[in-house]
């Protein structure tokens, strides 16, 4: 398995295992799988509402000894409703006793969005905080605090646009490891992964399916289904390879990790079988064509009447 390099010499496998929509009762199950097939990385996040069975899992299989725990790398994500500084840290102990663990390999702030610590998810503007109220680098403050005392090797970002990196890098005492995106031939990001090169950040592709699962509320009628391009498709039957496999092969060659959800231990096997296929330069090509700047995770979620945020300055288009 190819790694992303850290400058403390660790190294994170490039394809893992994603949890977001994993159902409980099925999580547990698709976690040790995944280990048993040879999965070493696992990505979490506190919103996800899994993380204790993932943990079950995690501790089953070190105490069993299917795997030591400096073979894995574990990520999780601090929410929205834990930005003030002092709620960064019990925001991590949380994961970490629901996780069973005693550090995180890479802990992630999942938005550039600050909510009242009451609200969970926002019903009107009135639970949001203003960045200008609560800034980024406030949290960040916290976040850096998590290196200091041991409970995370790493910190970084997600769905930070560059603009956003660029403020947080130049107010930051430990600059950002990582930034979690989605990404996919519909949503390539080149831009991004540029600036991430330039600065030494690396970056995982969140969705890098189409996330056709995601929640009914969050699709359009009329959204394109990546899985079913007829470009990808073309590509996977010459390759004798599933539509999958050519996208997850499309991400790990650009330098990313990549977080496929699955529970199906069938697919998670094909998933990691992915890392082994080469494409050629007219396939990266074709892919390149197929840009479309479609986001299947819009953020609108945030966008509420006298928020302060819109879809537009969230992503800083």
């Amino acid at each position: 398995m190819r790694t992303l390099d850290f400058a403390n010499g660790d190294t994170l496998p490039m394809l893992g295992l994603g949890t977001w929509k994993s159902k409980p009762g099925e999580v547990y199950e698709a976690v040790k799988a995944a280990i048993s097939l040879g999965y070493r990385h696992i990505d979490c996040a506190h919103i996800y509402g899994n993380e204790a069975e993932v943990g079950q899992a995690l501790e089953e299989a070190i105490s069993g000894g299917a795997v030591r725990r400096e073979q894995l790398w574990i990520t999780s994500k601090l929410w929205n409703n834990a930005h003030a500084p002092e709620d960064v840290q019990p925001a991590l102990r949380e994961t970490l006793a629901n996780l069973r663990l005693d550090y995180l390999d890479l802990y992630l702030m999942h938005w550039p969005v600050a909510q009242k610590k009451d609200a969970v998810f926002p019903k009107s503007g009135a639970d949001l905080i203003a960045l200008e109220q609560l800034p980024v680098a406030d949290t960040w403050g916290g976040m850096e605090q998590l290196v200091d005392a041991g409970l995370a090797r790493h910190i970084g970002v997600s769905n930070f646009s560059v603009a956003k990196l660029r403020r947080l890098i130049d107010s930051a005492r430990i600059k950002p490891a990582m930034n979690q995106i989605e990404l996919h031939p519909y949503l390539q990001q080149n831009a991004m992964l540029e600036f991430c090169q330039q600065v030494g950040i690396h970056v995982t592709a969140y969705s890098p399916l189409g996330s056709s699962d995601r929640p009914a509320g969050m699709k359009a009628d009329d959204e394109p289904v990546l899985l079913e391009d007829a470009t990808v498709q073309r590509i996977a039957d010459a390759h004798q390879a599933s539509p999958a496999q050519v996208l997850l092969a499309w991400a790990l060659q650009r330098g990313t990790a990549a977080i496929p959800k699955s529970v199906n231990p069938e697919r998670m096997k094909q998933n990691l079988a992915a890392a082994d296929l080469a494409l050629n330069d007219n396939d990266i090509a074709a892919l390149a064509d197929l840009e479309r700047h479609r986001r299947y995770v819009d953020g609108a979620t945030w966008a509420l009447p006298d928020s302060g945020y819109t879809v537009a300055n969230l992503w800083d288009e």
